[in-house]
């Protein structure tokens, strides 16, 4: 599960237990539910940091859940993509900036969820980045896809993502453009989260306008998603 904790101007976001985080539809509603209370107590200069307990940052969807429902595990698997279909949307549409401490591996599902913030920092000594869909027969959501588009700036990161299933580390996920900085422990990847949140959170920025930019700068995303880009905002003068 994953609780949700506010210091002072940053909400602080944590995947809870030291499990898989893996994500079913009762996770994803429990994030859901969390950006709704940040989206409605938001103000100037709020950042959102997500961090998670554990090796794993998130192994994706929960495959196990999809398998025991005694329904069709591909229905039900098909379920929780829209469901976290859902959940990206309203992160592209979060009035705040948003940042991804990744102290543990993130795979799947568990990368488009890092993916999702603004910012990605992860740790150098632990934990990879992984897009295991090739490896396990499956193919990937158009949203996974337009993200990774949209996101990795390099063809050939891209490349190696998606048609090679690389396990990536911290120093050549940078090198990727997959996270921005990599550092030695947990601890220090959410220490310089929390000072980048503090940083960014000082520009006290209508939280409106940072989401409207943001939706503008992914458009191929937000088209995907169905979210409409481009709402005219006067400028505060």
């Amino acid at each position: 599960m994953c609780t949700l904790e506010k210091r002072g101007n940053i909400f602080l976001l944590t995947l809870t237990g030291d499990d898989e985080h893996r994500l079913n539809p009762t996770l994803i509603a429990s994030l859901r539910s969390s950006l709704a209370q940040i989206k409605s107590q938001s103000t100037r200069g709020s950042a959102l940091l997500t961090v998670a307990d554990g090796k794993f940052f998130s192994n994706g969807f929960d495959l196990a859940w999809a398998q025991s429902t005694g329904g069709s595990a591909a229905e039900q698997l098909l379920h929780m993509v829209d469901l976290f279909k859902q959940f990206v949307a309203d992160m592209v549409s979060l009035p705040m900036p948003t940042i991804a401490a990744v102290t543990g591996h993130a795979a799947a599902a568990g990368l488009v969820l890092a993916l999702s913030h603004d910012y990605v920092l992860m740790r150098r000594d632990r934990g990879v980045m992984y897009m295991s869909e090739l490896d396990i027969g499956m193919t990937l959501p158009d949203y996974f896809t337009a993200l990774v588009r949209e996101k990795v700036p390099s063809p050939g990161a891209r490349r190696d993502v998606l048609l090679r299933a690389a396990k990536v580390k911290a120093e050549e996920a940078v090198g990727m453009g997959l996270v921005d900085s990599a550092h030695d422990s947990g601890e220090k990847v959410v220490e310089a989260a929390v000072r980048m949140g503090e940083e960014l959170g000082k520009r006290k920025w209508n939280g409106e306008v940072y989401a409207e930019i943001r939706k503008a700068l992914y458009p191929e995303l937000c088209g995907v998603l169905g979210l409409v880009v481009g709402k005219a905002m006067a400028p505060r003068l």
